[in-house]
Formats: structure tokens, sequence, C-alpha cells
């Protein structure tokens, strides 16, 4: 037994030596690749990361439609191209990036590049899929105007990003998704699903050479056109509490910040303090006086994610709809206390010991390495940042932490959104009704939770500790990954 479990943790710390040990692949100044070689499994995972997230619309109905059939293939063909040579093929829009995972078996990385490059550069965007896909996305749209947890997720980015295109929504909404036309998709595929600001992570059985030729090969035929510049953010934030109403036994708050953005110097002092305060399952403050001293919930938590314009501290609780305002009450007393005094020492320490024995994780699998790689990637950090990073945790001081809390966690400027409409402590909240149209809360201006910001949504029963920390939020079944 305990040399299985030394022998695990050998391999755990080689996991991160190899990727300590990624480089650079040229495919021209414009794109950006990194790649770790591995031979242990004959698998290759690839992580690809184009400027076509959801702040640019109709990003997510373009991706939807990605493996809906391409060049002479039809959505059937296309599946079952992928399906006969065991090729995982996904995509998702991040804020500010279409982010595609492809992983195959090394023997059919060419076919699995080449249908790729298909759905790239001559998507089909047939009727009969539009159809599909369109009615997939109303269905789901609809079921969640009856969720609590959707609604205060939704309406929060809408009101903290004050009109911006962060604060789309990821799925978008009803009335634009019935109008979506092939020449929508088509006019957007033009202008962003392009290599002038391309990034790509490559992980395993597949020599540097063999990957560069196969990627140039991939993407010469991808237009080299520069996407539209993002806008610029404005103000942060709807400082108060705003409710959407819902009658629901059981209600959510999405609460959030402005966060810290990820070159200032700040961020990893942030990133800690954050674990400590809501990031760290049962360790966390929140957890111990929402959950365990209270039992107002099953699970509060925080995460600081940021993007190319913006950063947000955002965080979310469920509780009873006679519980909720006292339970927000309790996360601005919680967060005005780490504020004024900071972690303690221990706290300090236990979070670096978390964060930086649990780094290796993310590199247990090729598909996991290419994942984290292209995480960094979109956070704009250099190659050699894998090698530093645990060394940047560690260089967190109680100081440092303490500082930063201070300036991070306000409550008097946080802005908090309650899905469910809020009874008085005693009544019995009122039942749910069928899924259909609830009155919902209209911010100012139009305008849901990067990478993606990741908002907590079902109450679920937290785990003790989480395996990955919080940074790019988007989910690892998407190809990306958590670890700043």
């Amino acid at each position: 037994m305990k040399k299985a479990l030394l022998l695990f943790l050998l391999m755990l710390l080689a996991v991160p030596a190899r990727a300590a040990e990624t480089r650079n692949i040229d495919l021209g100044k414009k794109v950006e690749v990194w790649f770790a070689e591995d031979h242990t499994v004959p698998i290759v995972s690839f992580n690809i990361s184009l400027p076509a997230g959801s702040a640019y619309d109709p990003a997510d109905k373009a991706a939807a439609m990605i493996d809906e059939g391409a060049g002479k293939l039809d959505s059937k063909a296309f599946h079952e191209a992928l399906a006969n040579r065991a090729i995982n093929f996904s995509a998702s829009a991040s804020r500010d990036y279409l982010v595609i995972s492809v992983t195959s078996l090394s023997r059919n990385v060419p076919e699995a590049l080449h249908l790729l490059q298909l759905a790239l550069t001559r998507p089909r965007f047939d009727a009969d899929a539009l159809t599909r896909v369109r009615a997939q996305f109303i269905q789901s749209l609809e079921q969640d105007q009856a969720e609590p947890d959707r609604l205060a997720a939704k309406t929060f980015m809408q009101d903290f990003f004050n009109g911006h295109a962060y604060g789309h929504s990821t799925t978008g909404d009803i009335a634009s998704i019935r109008t979506i036309g092939a020449a929508d998709l088509r006019g957007f595929v033009k202008s962003h699903w392009v290599k002038n600001g391309l990034k790509i992570a490559v992980a395993g059985d597949i020599t540097a050479a063999e990957a560069q030729k196969l990627l140039a090969a991939t993407f010469t035929p991808v237009s080299g056109a520069a996407a539209p510049p993002e806008a610029n953010v404005g103000k942060l934030g709807r400082p108060g509490v705003h409710v959407v109403p819902l009658p629901v036994p059981q209600a959510t708050a999405v609460f959030g910040l402005p966060g810290i953005m990820r070159h200032d110097p700040d961020f990893i002092p942030g990133y800690v303090a954050n674990y400590i305060l809501g990031g760290g399952g049962f360790s966390s403050r929140l957890m111990d006086e929402v959950r365990v001293k209270r039992g107002l919930t099953y699970g509060v938590s925080t995460s600081l994610s940021s993007m190319n314009k913006a950063s947000v501290m955002v965080g979310s609780v469920a509780t009873r709809a006679d519980a909720i305002r006292q339970t927000v009450q309790v996360v601005r007393q919680t967060m005005a206390q780490y504020a004024k005094d900071g972690p303690t020492q221990q706290e300090l320490d236990d979070a670096k010991t978390y964060l930086t024995g649990s780094f290796p994780l993310a590199f247990a699998s090729n598909s996991g390495t290419a994942a984290q790689l292209g995480t960094f990637q979109r956070q704009n950090l250099d190659i050699g940042y894998v090698a530093r990073r645990n060394a940047l945790i560690n260089a967190v001081t109680l100081a440092d932490v303490k500082r930063v809390a201070k300036k991070l966690f306000d409550p008097a400027r946080m802005t908090v959104v309650i899905g469910g409409t809020p009874v008085q402590a005693g009544k019995m909240a009122p039942q749910p009704k069928p899924p259909g149209r609830p009155v919902v809360h209209q911010p100012p201006v139009p305008g849901e939770p990067q990478g993606r910001v990741k908002v907590p949504t079902k109450p679920v029963k937290p785990v003790e500790k989480p395996v990955n920390g919080p940074a790019d939020a988007s989910s690892a079944a998407h190809g990306t990954a958590k670890n700043p």
C-alpha cells in the first residue's frame, strides 16, 4: 500500500514537470501554439481558442452549430465520422473566446484535424440542423425562466456589466434565437473564426514536428483577418439587492464585486484571499458561517475570474425563500469582517498547501493538460508561467492577503441579485408553478454569467475540497480549466 501511494505521488510530481517543459511551435506571428509532448498513452488533445466569445453575438449559436455538418458531410455524417474514429469534439463560447476541444487516438489525429478544418472553413448551417438547434435553445431558455439560479445568474451579469457585451447571456434570448439565420452565422464565422489571435494548446503522443506539420495544414485555409476589437468596459456593478420575482420555495442569491485583472500583481494574492473566503469548500469562511454555524444552505462559494476587459469576484448561495435575506446579510457580515481583519496565518498556510498541492491534478491527463495550458493562453500569460505558478502562490504573505482583501471585499459595493421571491420568516414559501414566463427583473440597460464567469447554480452538497481553484471558470467538459 505504501509503495502504491509513493508511486502515485511520484507520478503527480512528474506531471507538472512535463507540463513545465511546454514549448512553442511556430505557426506565424498571429498564432500562439503551446506544445507538451507525452507518449505515456496513445492520445493527443487539442485546446483551440478563437476570438469569437459570447461578447460577440451570435457567438453561442455559431458554437452550437460547429459539429452540425461541414463540407460534404451533413450533421449525421459529421457525427458518424467523429464516432467511427472515437474523436471527442466539443465547443463552447466563453466571454472572449470560442473554445474548441479535440481529443483523439494518435493514429486518428490527421482525420480529427481534417474534420476541425472543415468545421471552421466550410460549415453548412443546413436548415434542418439550424431548426433543430434553435428549438433546443428555445426549450432550454423556457425552462430557465422557472429556475431561480439561472434567472439570478443571468440578471446579475446584465446588471453588473451595465450594458457591456459581457452582460450578454451565453445562451442568448428567445427573441434573437427565433430570428437568427444561416446568413447571420456565416457572417459571424467570416469575421471571427480567424487565425489572427488564434491560441492552440497541444498535449500528448505526438512530436513537435508532426504537430507543426498537421496544424499548419489544418489552419492554412482559415482566414487571417483580425476580429473586431472588444469594447472597453465602463462602470462595473450596481450595488444593492435586486429581486427577480419567482414563486419558488428555494431562492438563489448571486453576488459580486469588481475583481482584479489577471496581469495585476495583486491577482495571485487576491486569488488566495478568495479561496480562504469562499473558494475552499468546507475550509472557507463563508461555508463555516452560512452552513456550519447557521445551517442556512448546503453550499456557498465564490470565485475570482478575469476576462480580457474586466474582472469579477462572483459567488452564489441558495436557501429557503424565507431565509434568503438573512443569508445575504450573513454573507455581507462575513465579508466585512474578513476585509477588516483578513485571514489567520493558519488559514493562509492551509490555503497555500492546498492550492499548490492540487495543481498537478490539472495535468493528470492529456486533455487536462491541454485545457489548463489553453486557460493560461486565454489569460495572456507567458509559456513559462506553469513552472513559476506554485512559487508565486507560496510567495504570498499574510500582509499581502490582508491588504488585497481590504481592497477587494467591500460589501457596500456588492451587487446582489436574488432569484425567487423572498417571504417573511416563518411563512411557507409559495410552491413553484410550471415553466412559463415569470415576471423577470429588467435592468436599466439591456444585457449571463470566461472565461466563463462561473456562477454556481444548483444547490448541491459541496465536496470537502474542490479539485481545482477558480479562475477561468469554464467547465472542464468544454475543454477549459480552472487553476490560475
